[in-house]
């Protein structure tokens, strides 16, 4: 039997990540799509919408938990599609199910993830890989990371990259009284912010630039101390900010002279392309989807040599006319990139 709603997990609404992806893509689907959609939240989520199409059922089930996999069956209304924006599907759900992959960072990345958590990804991926119907992946590097390792899916796919919120577009510059690189994300080990701190201050000396480093620190394992006594030995020239909500977050990355993303994995890696957006060059690693993403809009380093990384910063620094060719550039690279242009290539699939 043909499905007459969509049902979305939307319990990670309020997360740095997937969160942005929801937050920009649900309100422009339900516009698009002419079914009933529900909307499964968490407790802690508000209702987001007052569309007459969208529904909302609330769900007390953590994320990764056992209990979400008996929860959410049930909760899914009778012939509804089921759209999960992330790995871990309800593995007893029996109607139609929907998929997006962000990354397979727990597979990729075994030295990174423990073997609970990799036991787990591993499980519910290869069952993402024979159950969903169809499957959403925000890059062409993920999805061949999915095939190379968890296999060949056996529905459907399509490659829909992730957009930029036309706010970025629009952003100004907080003032600050040096010129200042930042980096932005979540602080885990793959985002290689070791190497990035060391490259900074092996040329510290040579420029007046402060290294801001924006997101939560609740990443870091005991390895990355050494990350944090460095920031400590020299508050004045690197400075954590944790959590900073986005109108200001836009603030700092529009007043940077460059945003600096050397991850040696991302699954798509949005920061650059809203750095673009508001007309920030980007030093970015030549692995993983990022050059997928950024084109030739951005400068690239080896992500595992402090040796380029550090060079590419004092390039950039000292070179004006470099800074604004990669602006000209990003700003081009960043128009591709559009929310309302995703939720048009996703509401093909969901509308079916």
């Amino acid at each position: 039997m043909a499905s007459t709603s969509l049902t979305i997990d939307a319990r990670l609404w309020n997360a740095s990540g997937i969160g942005v992806y929801l937050q920009a893509l649900l309100p422009r689907l339900a516009a698009l799509l002419p079914h009933k959609i529900y909307v499964i939240h968490g407790t802690d989520t508000e209702p987001f919408s007052s569309l007459p199409n969208i529904a909302y059922i609330p769900c007390d089930a953590g994320m990764y938990s056992l209990k979400e996999q008996y929860t959410l069956p049930r909760l899914v209304p009778r012939n509804s599609t089921l759209w999960v924006p992330h790995y871990n599907i309800p593995l007893l759900y029996r109607g139609k199910l929907l998929v997006t992959v962000h990354d397979v960072a727990h597979l990729a990345l075994p030295d990174v993830f423990g073997a609970a958590k990799r036991l787990y990804a591993r499980a519910l991926l290869t069952a993402v890989r024979q159950k969903a119907a169809h499957i959403f992946f925000v890059s062409q590097f993920t999805q061949n990371s999915f095939t190379q390792i968890v296999g060949k899916p056996r529905g459907t796919t399509s490659v829909v990259h992730n957009g930029v919120e036309e706010s970025w577009f629009a952003a100004k510059p907080t003032p600050h009284k040096q010129p200042y690189f930042i980096a932005v994300g979540n602080v885990k080990p793959h985002k290689n912010l070791g190497r990035l701190v060391e490259a900074f201050l092996r040329l510290a000396d040579k420029i007046p630039h402060t290294l801001l480093l924006v997101g939560k620190k609740d990443g870091f394992r005991t390895g990355d101390n050494a990350i944090l006594q460095a920031a400590e030995q020299h508050p004045e020239r690197i400075q954590f900010t944790g959590f900073v909500p986005t109108d200001a977050l836009q603030g700092l990355v529009a007043g940077a002279e460059a945003l600096v993303m050397p991850s040696y994995y991302e699954g798509f890696g949005l920061p650059p392309l809203e750095a673009m957006a508001c007309g920030t060059p980007c030093i970015v690693s030549n692995a993983a989807s990022l050059p997928e993403v950024c084109g030739d809009a951005a400068l690239y380093v080896d992500p595992f040599s402090v040796d380029d990384i550090a060079e590419k910063l004092l390039h950039l620094a000292g070179d004006a006319a470099l800074r604004e060719t990669l602006r000209t550039a990003g700003l081009q690279q960043a128009q591709r990139f559009s929310w309302d242009r995703a939720a048009a290539e996703m509401a093909g699939v969901l509308g079916l």
